[in-house]
């Protein structure tokens, strides 16, 4: 059994190259909801989505989100109306958004509606929301007057393009591990932390309480994957992130954020002159390809990662 502690688009590349190596009904995925988003009276869940759709061979490969061959009618309509553009949402999408939200407002809780959707996609691995509450990531801009907005007006509306000061999980210190979380963390084999953001995508997961003192007390039976290759994230803001909030963007830095939670590291070969550095952070050092160009090399990435732990 392997559960893996995820966030979006580099989670979904790990465990499609998981379930390569075993079987789907044997891995578990906990995932970051801190990015979801009430939108036109929608609940949207980006991160759970990009993991459904990826895993289901129906991501738009070259934007990595939404599903493919996708039309955008009800987008134009949208922006003819004069109404708000800044979140693209293509017409097959919205679907999901509008069954989410059917669900929701009928008493169904998110773990439960994950499921469903998961099901419909004919997914067989177990996917869990890291909680049912209200969890949501904001983020501080110094250069906008120290304004607070939500993860994806930053990320999205402003292309995460702008300066972060301080990040913050509303919600977290109330919230909940959804049903099956604490179990999939105790009784799995092992636990992976997938190459996601550190600060906003492993980071919401973590906050949740309960989880980080799961995690670290299985220290021994975790391993993380670096999401910094050379100094620079694959994609997204983590490096800028680690650096703008005191981290050394590196492996090493990787390392000293999760050396409480796990005993092993995995950095990608163009780090390797590091792995020193990062064994003297107490972490044991694997070293391999971790660029996931492909299914293959997301399923080498993982036999990598779990030989020390099979």
């Amino acid at each position: 059994m392997i559960t893996v502690l995820a966030g979006g688009v580099g989670a979904a590349r790990l465990l499609a190259g998981l379930m390569r190596v075993v079987p789907p009904h044997d891995i578990t995925a906990i995932v970051n909801v801190g990015d979801d988003l009430v939108l036109h009276g929608l609940a949207i869940s980006p991160d759970l989505d990009t993991v459904t759709y990826t895993l289901a061979n129906a991501i738009d490969a070259d934007r990595g989100w939404g599903l493919a061959d996708e039309t955008w009618n009800a987008m134009a309509m949208l922006e003819q109306l004069g109404g708000e553009r800044w979140f693209n949402l293509g017409d097959r999408d919205l679907g999901t958004h509008l069954y989410r939200t059917e669900r929701l407002s009928s008493g169904a809780d998110l773990s439960t509606v994950t499921t469903e959707i998961a099901r419909a996609w004919g997914l067989d691995l177990g996917l869990l929301p890291a909680t049912n509450d209200p969890l949501r990531t904001f983020v501080t801009l110094p250069d906008e007057n120290d304004t607070e907005v939500s993860f994806q007006r930053y990320f999205v509306e402003r292309q995460h393009n702008v300066r972060v000061s301080a990040v913050r999980f509303d919600g977290a210190a109330t919230a909940k591990p959804a049903p099956g979380v604490l179990d999939a963390l105790d009784d799995c084999d092992t636990i992976i932390i997938a190459p996601s953001n550190p600060i906003v995508s492993i980071g919401p997961v973590l906050a949740v309480p309960g989880i980080r003192d799961v995690v670290e007390r299985r220290h021994d039976r975790t391993v993380a994957v670096s999401p910094i290759v050379a100094g620079a994230a694959i994609k997204g803001p983590a490096d800028r992130l680690m650096k703008e909030l005191g981290h050394d963007p590196s492996v090493v830095g990787v390392a000293r954020m999760y050396r409480s939670l796990a005993s092993t590291l995995v950095i990608d070969g163009a780090d390797r002159d590091l792995a020193p550095a990062v064994e003297a952070e107490g972490v044991q050092c694997i070293v391999t390809d971790t660029i996931m160009r492909g299914p293959a090399e997301a399923a080498a990435l993982v036999r990598a990662t779990l030989k020390e732990f099979r």
